[in-house]
């Protein structure tokens, strides 16, 4: 009996020295903080307070802005602003309660790449709602009369404050111990490594990739050499416990069907956020719905159309969007040109044939951030592409520290101050706010068959590429993105993607 209980004690200590000699020195570290400090708190615990604190402090802000900018009723009687900041503040659990039926505090927990950007929707529908309860309410229990006029400034305010509250909430968040998720990927194969190169990409995520789980590696990839091969899908329980994984991303691995479905449910009954990467990746975007057929989930892919109506819409959203913008950065426009020229001779616009929608080329506008002669000598830099090292994409070009760069044109680039006069394609026709990348015509003849549709919209100034990475993401990837939204065209997705741009440019000013 004393051998028979020993042995899995025995293997267990042998598996967790062996995985501590083989994970990252980082994985090792979080370890041995949360065990120091028995921190069993995790993301969603830390983000789901958070968010609460947040959103209450967004709807007292509102609720004071409103005060202050309409401090008077439309009612006769005397209702003082402390009665109505008394009565709306005994309805802050309702609007906690509606706002968790909405799913507002759920999401982070499951979705490694959620952002205050994709909880706008929600919180736009929560403050509507909630304010016409409150307004239901105080009016029937004649509690107080709030006028016309504070209401709809509260509400406009609600679901600004709301929302900005709730990005530094996650910006907090992000810095404590308790965001990150040591992260295992079954299968090492392409679609493994791809996944990983994705998230070792983008570290706000909060994901800490911990290692491959794969009885049959692929050759890792030059970048990936560093990411653990801790065995087998057999261990994947042993793994889960051992390293305090709180996410497994099951991409194609090489076992049976019934072994990892098997493994799966055990890891599942350990609270572990499961992702699966669905057949057909590449055909699957963000319309994608799931709906059964006799108890077989089945992904519902829309068909591919765009109306008339959807490209007006998209159109007057850029004028109306782009008008404004141009007219605020009209003393921007006036005194860049001046630096540009006090920096180096040449002209103030680069200007560069790219194609447009339908294949028809056009010239982009950009504030030129090289010398003027940086075209005539890329030849002389082409060695320093950084996608011509192994892995890497020759269809794209990109220097690190590029020589031929300006001093002014770096600190353009680094906050994107160059690809203002993009907006001007925009005023014309030519670009969308929102568009797959522009590209130049020896790109273009790269993209061939399906992928062609990308041309189906007009460019944009930013888009999926612009924000999940830029010159990180492989050709081939840049297209498949491109297709997918073309293909998936929301406006809300547009919205998205406008939103989730003002971080990617934090971010990128910081790496630069």
């Amino acid at each position: 009996m004393i051998v028979t209980n020993q042995t899995p004690l025995l293997q267990s200590l042998q598996l967790q020295e062996e995985l501590r000699t083989t994970v990252d020195e980082r994985t090792l570290q979080i370890l041995d903080r949360r065990r120091r400090t028995a921190v069993v708190k995790r993301r969603g615990w830390l983000v789901r307070r958070m968010l609460l604190i947040a959103d209450i402090v967004g709807l007292v802000g509102a609720l004071l802005v409103a005060q202050w900018l309409a401090p008077g009723v439309d009612s006769a009687d005397a209702y003082s602003p402390q009665v109505e900041i008394f009565a709306f503040l005994l309805t802050i659990p309702a609007w906690v309660v509606i706002t968790k039926l909405y799913g507002l505090y759920d999401h982070d927990d499951e979705r490694a790449n959620h952002s205050t950007a994709d909880d706008f929707g929600g919180v736009f529908h929560m403050v509507t709602v909630c304010t016409w309860l409150v307004i239901v309410v105080t009016y029937l229990s004649d509690i107080a009369h709030p006028s016309a006029q504070k209401l709809v400034i509260f509400w406009a305010s609600a679901i600004a404050l709301v929302c900005l509250a709730r990005v530094g909430a996650r910006a907090l968040a992000r810095r404590n111990e308790a965001y990150v998720q040591n992260t295992v990927i079954v299968g090492a194969g392409d679609v493994g490594q791809l996944f990983a190169k994705k998230v070792l990409n983008h570290p706000e995520y909060g994901i800490n990739l911990v290692g491959f789980v794969d009885a049959k590696p692929k050759e890792r990839h030059n970048n990936l050499k560093d990411v653990a091969l801790l065995g087998d899908i057999g261990r994947l329980p042993a793994i889960v416990r051992l390293l305090d994984v709180e996410r497994v991303i099951v991409a194609f691995s090489n076992d049976s069907h019934e072994e990892t479905l098997e493994l799966l449910r055990v890891v599942q009954d350990l609270e572990v956020q499961i992702d699966i990467v669905p057949r057909f990746f590449e055909f699957v975007g963000p319309g994608v719905e799931i709906h059964t057929v006799e108890g077989l989930p089945l992904l519902g892919l829309p068909p591919l159309r765009l109306s008339r109506s959807s490209r007006l819409l998209k159109r007057a959203t850029d004028l109306a969007l782009t008008i404004p913008t141009l007219v605020v950065l009209a003393p921007v426009f006036a005194v860049l040109p001046l630096v540009i020229k006090l920096d180096s001779p040449g002209p103030i616009f680069f200007r560069q044939m790219r194609v447009g929608a339908a294949g028809r080329p056009f010239r982009i506008f950009k504030f030129r951030s090289m010398h003027a002669d940086a075209e005539e000598r890329k030849h002389e830099f082409a060695h320093l592409n950084r996608h011509l090292a192994p892995g890497g994409d020759p269809r794209m070009f990109k220097i690190v520290g590029d020589p031929r760069v300006t001093r002014v044109g770096k600190l353009l680039r680094r906050f994107a101050l160059d690809e203002l006069p993009q907006l001007l394609n925009v005023l014309v026709g030519e670009m969308s706010l929102v568009g797959p990348r522009p590209l130049i015509l020896d790109e273009d003849r790269h993209v061939e068959r399906w992928a062609r549709q990308r041309l189906n919209l007009k460019p944009g100034v930013t888009g999926p590429w612009q924000v999940l990475g830029r010159s990180d993401i492989p050709f081939a990837e840049m297209v498949r993105l491109d297709y997918l939204y073309v293909t998936r065209w929301s406006l809300m997705g547009d919205l998205r993607l406008m939103a989730l741009t003002i971080p990617a440019l934090c971010r990128r000013a910081t790496a630069m």
